[in-house]
Protein backbone atom coordinates (compact mmCIF):
# COMPACT_ATOMS: atom_id res chain seq x y z
CA UNK A 1 0.00 0.00 0.00
CA UNK A 2 1.24 3.50 -0.85
CA UNK A 3 0.18 6.66 0.95
CA UNK A 4 1.03 10.20 -0.18
CA UNK A 5 1.29 13.16 2.18
CA UNK A 6 1.43 16.92 1.67
CA UNK A 7 4.12 18.40 3.94
CA UNK A 8 5.82 21.65 4.83
CA UNK A 9 9.37 20.25 4.67
CA UNK A 10 11.69 23.04 3.57
CA UNK A 11 14.91 21.45 2.39
CA UNK A 12 16.77 18.23 1.66
CA UNK A 13 18.56 18.23 5.01
CA UNK A 14 15.28 18.33 6.92
CA UNK A 15 13.81 15.67 4.61
CA UNK A 16 16.76 13.34 5.20
CA UNK A 17 16.48 13.70 8.98
CA UNK A 18 12.75 12.94 8.80
CA UNK A 19 13.32 9.91 6.58
CA UNK A 20 15.80 8.50 9.09
CA UNK A 21 13.22 8.87 11.88
CA UNK A 22 10.44 7.37 9.74
CA UNK A 23 12.56 4.36 8.81
CA UNK A 24 13.60 3.85 12.44
CA UNK A 25 10.00 4.01 13.69
CA UNK A 26 8.45 1.99 10.85
CA UNK A 27 10.81 -0.75 9.71
CA UNK A 28 8.37 -2.05 7.10
CA UNK A 29 8.12 1.28 5.27
CA UNK A 30 10.03 2.73 2.34
CA UNK A 31 9.73 6.51 2.20
CA UNK A 32 10.93 9.38 0.02
CA UNK A 33 10.28 13.08 -0.49
CA UNK A 34 9.61 15.03 -3.68
CA UNK A 35 10.56 18.54 -2.62
CA UNK A 36 10.30 19.88 -6.17
CA UNK A 37 6.53 19.36 -6.07
CA UNK A 38 4.65 22.41 -4.80
CA UNK A 39 3.09 20.23 -2.06
CA UNK A 40 6.50 18.90 -0.90
CA UNK A 41 5.27 15.34 -1.21
CA UNK A 42 6.17 12.49 1.13
CA UNK A 43 5.47 9.03 -0.32
CA UNK A 44 5.39 6.00 1.93
CA UNK A 45 5.19 2.40 0.76
CA UNK A 46 4.29 -0.22 3.35
CA UNK A 47 5.93 -3.54 2.59
CA UNK A 48 3.64 -5.35 5.03
CA UNK A 49 0.17 -3.87 4.54
CA UNK A 50 -1.43 -0.50 5.20
CA UNK A 51 0.41 2.72 6.04
CA UNK A 52 -0.54 3.86 9.53
CA UNK A 53 -1.31 7.42 8.48
CA UNK A 54 -2.27 8.68 11.93
CA UNK A 55 1.01 7.44 13.43
CA UNK A 56 3.05 8.95 10.58
CA UNK A 57 1.33 12.33 10.94
CA UNK A 58 1.79 12.24 14.72
CA UNK A 59 5.51 11.41 14.39
CA UNK A 60 6.07 14.23 11.91
CA UNK A 61 4.15 16.66 14.12
CA UNK A 62 6.34 15.66 17.09
CA UNK A 63 9.35 16.48 14.90
CA UNK A 64 7.96 19.93 14.02
CA UNK A 65 6.60 19.12 10.57
CA UNK A 66 3.05 19.46 9.27
CA UNK A 67 1.71 16.61 7.14
CA UNK A 68 -1.68 15.63 5.81
CA UNK A 69 -2.84 12.82 3.57
CA UNK A 70 -3.20 13.81 -0.07
CA UNK A 71 -6.77 12.75 -0.91
CA UNK A 72 -7.34 10.21 -3.65
CA UNK A 73 -9.34 11.84 -6.41
CA UNK A 74 -10.81 9.45 -8.93
CA UNK A 75 -11.94 11.28 -12.05
CA UNK A 76 -15.43 10.67 -13.34
CA UNK A 77 -14.87 9.17 -16.79
CA UNK A 78 -18.54 8.80 -17.65
CA UNK A 79 -19.51 10.56 -20.84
Amino acid sequence: MVEVFITDVKDQREAQALLERIHAAFTGYEANFDLEDCDRILRILSLTGYVETYRVIRLLRELGCHAEVLPDIIPDTRI
